[in-house]
């Protein structure tokens, strides 16, 4: 069973990028970061690869999507609450990242979205297993 992830998404600018996902509270890690690529470390098993294009692009022989008008993936944190859920999207969007809809509620479930600035969607989500419905 895989034991960590690693999402790799594009990004334009990587300085801007590297600042907008510390203000997150996450760190960035210097022995996997150049002029490239910049890894986030949100935990001990998840981070984010954000590539230049130009790098990106040596990783497949697909056309990259520009996530500005593109959505090609939405990636999803688990919180432990529904004030971790706010916490992280106002942080986002204090940072410079956008919300493109407002929250998510459905009682035992709920989320919200951002982008960053480059336009990679990212939401965050709290969910009560005792408050499901039935299946």
């Amino acid at each position: 069973m895989p034991n960590q992830i690693f999402v790799n998404l594009p990004t334009t600018d990587l300085e801007r990028s590297k600042t907008f996902f510390t203000a997150l509270g996450w760190r960035i890690e210097p022995q996997f970061t150049d002029e490239n690529a910049a890894c986030v470390v949100i935990n001990d098993s998840m981070f984010l690869m954000m590539l230049t294009p130009a790098f990106f692009a040596t990783f497949t022989d697909k056309a990259i999507a520009d996530p500005q008008t593109v959505l090609q993936v939405e990636t999803a944190f688990g919180e432990d609450s529904r004030e971790a859920v706010d916490a992280l999207a106002d942080r986002a969007v204090a940072a410079g990242g956008r919300e493109p809809r407002p929250a998510q509620d459905a009682g035992f479930m709920y989320s919200r979205s951002f982008d960053d600035p480059d336009g990679n969607l990212f939401s965050a989500v709290w969910m009560d297993p005792n408050g499901m419905p039935p299946a």
